[in-house]
C-alpha cells in the first residue's frame, strides 16, 4: 500500500466520486487514479467503492472505514508538514478561516487587519457559509479555523472555544410605529412582517425557539444571509429587520432606527472551532488571541490537552 494511493482515494471521495475531477486536482490522469484504486482494492481483497458499470456510486461498508482512516492519515501528513514549516519558515504559510457573513463583515475586520500587519508573510483566506458549512470545512481540513454561532459547537471532531456573547436589535425606518410604541415585546414584534437571517445562519434557531416558546409564530416575509441585505429591504419599507447588534452601524445606517431587543432573546455565543487533532502554527495562535483575548497560547493548549 502506497501513501499516494490513500491520497487518491481521499480526493476521489472529496470530489463527489468524480475520478476526472479528482485527477485534475491531483495533477495526474484519470486512468492513473482508477488504476491505483484498483490496486489498493486488490491488495486489500475487497471493494472500497460501489459501482454501476465503470461509474462509482458510493462507498461500501469497509470502504467507509478505510476512508475514515485514510482521511486521518492525510491530516497527520498535513500536521507533519506544519511542524516542519513552523520550525523552518515561521512567518510564512497559508491560513484559511471559515465564518459566517455577519462575523466576517462586522466582527473580524479589526482582528484581520491586526493579524495581517503582524504576519505579512501569511496568505489569509476567508470562506463564508452558514454555521454547518463552516464546521464541515474545518472538519474536512478545508479551513484551519471556523468562527460561527450555535451549531458549530455540536461537532465532536472540533474543539470549540467560546469567543464572545452577543444579542440582537430591531431596525426600522424613522417614524415606524415601533419607535414610539413603548417597550418592545415579542407580541408586538410578531405583529409586523419580519426580515431576518436565514434560520440556518447566525442564531436563527434560537430566535425561532424563543417565539415558539411564547406560543407565537413570527411573520417572516424575507430571509437573507447578509445583514446589509436585510437593512436594504427594511429601508424599502418591506418589514422590520431583526439582526445582530454588531450589524448596526450608527454612522452608516442613519436612515434606520435601532431598537435593542436583548431583553427578548437569550444571548448567543460565537465559537471558534479547530480540529482536536490539528497542529496549530504560531500565527494561528496569534489570530485566536486577537479574536478572543482570553485564549492565549497556553489557554488554547490547555483546552486541546497539549503539553507546553
Amino acid at each position: 500500500m502506497k501513501l499516494h494511493q490513500l491520497r487518491y482515494l481521499h480526493e476521489v471521495v472529496k470530489h463527489g466520486l468524480n475520478i476526472t475531477n479528482a485527477a485534475d486536482a491531483l495533477y495526474t490522469s484519470q486512468p492513473g487514479v482508477s488504476k491505483q484504486i484498483q490496486l489498493i482494492e486488490e491488495e486489500l481483497g475487497l471493494q472500497i467503492f460501489k459501482r454501476n458499470g465503470k461509474r462509482l456510486t458510493g462507498l461500501t461498508e469497509p470502504g467507509e472505514q478505510i476512508l475514515h482512516l485514510a482521511s486521518q492519515v492525510m491530516r497527520d501528513i498535513e500536521n507533519i508538514k506544519r511542524v516542519g514549516d513552523e520550525f523552518s519558515d515561521v512567518e510564512s504559510g497559508t491560513f484559511t478561516i471559515a465564518t459566517t457573513h455577519t462575523q466576517a463583515r462586522y466582527k473580524l475586520p479589526a482582528a484581520v487587519k491586526a493579524f495581517m500587519s503582524k504576519h505579512p508573510g501569511v496568505k489569509l483566506n476567508i470562506h463564508q457559509g452558514n454555521p454547518s458549512q463552516v464546521a464541515e470545512q474545518v472538519v474536512s481540513g478545508e479551513a484551519d479555523i471556523g468562527i460561527a454561532t450555535e451549531s458549530i459547537s455540536s461537532y465532536s471532531e472540533l474543539l470549540c472555544l467560546p469567543c464572545y456573547h452577543w444579542n440582537r436589535c430591531v431596525v426600522v425606518p424613522h417614524g415606524h410605529p415601533l419607535v414610539s410604541g413603548g417597550l418592545l415585546t415579542l407580541e408586538k414584534l410578531a405583529a409586523f412582517p419580519l426580515i431576518t437571517y436565514d434560520f440556518a445562519f447566525t442564531g436563527g434557531t434560537l430566535v425561532s425557539k424563543t417565539f415558539s416558546d411564547a406560543g407565537l409564530t413570527p411573520n417572516v416575509v424575507l430571509t437573507a444571509i447578509d445583514a446589509d441585505v436585510i437593512k436594504t429591504y427594511v429601508s424599502l419599507g418591506l418589514g422590520v429587520g431583526l439582526l445582530a447588534n454588531m450589524a448596526y452601524d450608527p454612522e452608516r445606517d442613519t436612515n434606520l432606527v435601532r431598537i435593542d431587543v436583548s431583553h427578548l432573546f437569550p444571548d448567543s455565543t460565537t465559537y471558534l472551532g479547530v480540529r482536536k487533532d490539528a497542529f496549530l502554527r504560531g500565527y494561528m495562535y496569534s489570530f485566536i488571541e486577537l479574536i478572543a483575548p482570553h485564549f492565549n497560547r497556553a489557554a488554547v493548549n490547555s483546552a486541546m490537552k497539549i503539553s507546553e
